[in-house]
């Protein structure tokens, strides 16, 4: 079968395909959603098992993809994960699972054994009543238990992600990664996104990256790691001379876009050649009609054709997606 890259104007190829399962989640960060929750997507509009896996599979073996995260939302929300990260390992491609933890205790061990290879884990605080301001909820010991079993099931390196909130969490920075050390986990720090259902971002309020650097470097010494980078999206620095590291991911203030090799997949069915794009390409409706694998192939390479440049954060008339980042995916 002939593969034909998901390429776009700008000689970038995905090969990273990120896969929403669901836009529900059991937190409620401040930074994601209100207290209230959100309108979930209606049932009938989202993805039944057997189309996830049907787009996954059209997206490996004619696209070229050959990385799948699943994400939500909280991917372990949906039913039928194990299921899917089964029938997707079978396809060959590396699996990877980015959740908040909450239910991890009792899905690692299925999760490993059905193939998913690494997985990674939010978590903003170590202190139980920090975490619950975040999160809105008092749960922090249940993300440390998912932590453990993951680490015993052995999906290891378990790599972690932070985001600090000024006033909040941001004091916290060297004491989270000094129990990551610890704990053996690779901790990654995120400046927060403009994706809030809220549109209550401010570029004024963010914790940049240079910001974050700063505060570890109270009590650690950060040197670059001098591995390449490639398209990974985190800047990694060896931890008091290594081994461990530590990693900033500084999407707004250095983007990568340039070497972005990520297409999305939503919970209902739409492609989003970029985490902050406008527009949408719609597969489930094609699919449902009755589209072949390749037309709908056909129509995954137009959306990806007209990615844009970059995200356009830092320009003035940057728009924030009309979609918070709960119904996008990561």
């Amino acid at each position: 079968m002939q593969v034909t890259p998901l390429s776009d104007g700008f000689g970038r190829v995905a090969t990273d395909l990120r896969v929403s399962l669901t836009d529900r989640c059991n937190l409620r960060c401040s930074y994601c959603m209100p207290a209230e929750g959100l309108d979930w997507l209606p049932g009938e509009t989202v993805l039944t098992d057997d189309e996830v896996v049907r787009l996954i599979t059209i997206g490996v073996e004619r696209l070229g993809i050959t990385e799948v995260r699943f994400t939500g939302g909280e991917p372990l929300v949906r039913r039928g994960l194990v299921d899917i990260v089964a029938r997707t390992h079978a396809l060959g491609v590396e699996t990877m699972l980015t959740t908040n933890g909450l239910g991890l205790a009792r899905t690692a061990g299925a999760l490993a054994e059905a193939g998913l290879d690494r997985i990674n884990v939010s978590i903003d605080s170590i202190r139980p009543e920090t975490f619950a301001a975040v999160t809105r909820r008092d749960r922090l010991h249940d993300v440390v238990d998912g932590l453990e079993a993951a680490k015993a099931a052995g999906l290891g390196p378990v790599k972690l992600n932070a985001v600090l909130l000024r006033g909040v969490n941001d004091d916290q920075a060297p004491e989270l990664l000094d129990w990551a050390i610890a704990a053996g986990y690779q901790l990654r720090f995120i400046e927060q996104m403009p994706l809030d259902a809220q549109h209550g971002w401010s570029r004024a309020e963010m914790i940049t990256a240079e910001e974050i650097q700063v505060r570890l470097e109270k009590e650690f010494s950060l040197e670059p790691a001098g591995e390449p980078r490639g398209s990974a999206p985190a800047e990694l620095f060896l931890v008091d001379g290594g081994p461990a590291t530590v990693g900033i991911i500084a999407s707004v203030t250095r983007p990568f876009c340039g070497d972005c090799d990520r297409v999305r997949l939503t919970a209902d069915g739409q492609v989003r050649n970029c985490l902050f794009a406008r527009e949408e390409s719609d597969l489930r409706t094609a699919m449902r009609a009755g589209a072949s694998d390749e037309e709908l192939a056909e129509r995954w390479v137009v959306a990806m054709a007209g990615k844009r440049a970059g995200h356009g954060i830092d320009d003035p008339t940057f728009l924030q997606p009309s979609r918070p980042m709960s119904a996008i995916g990561g």
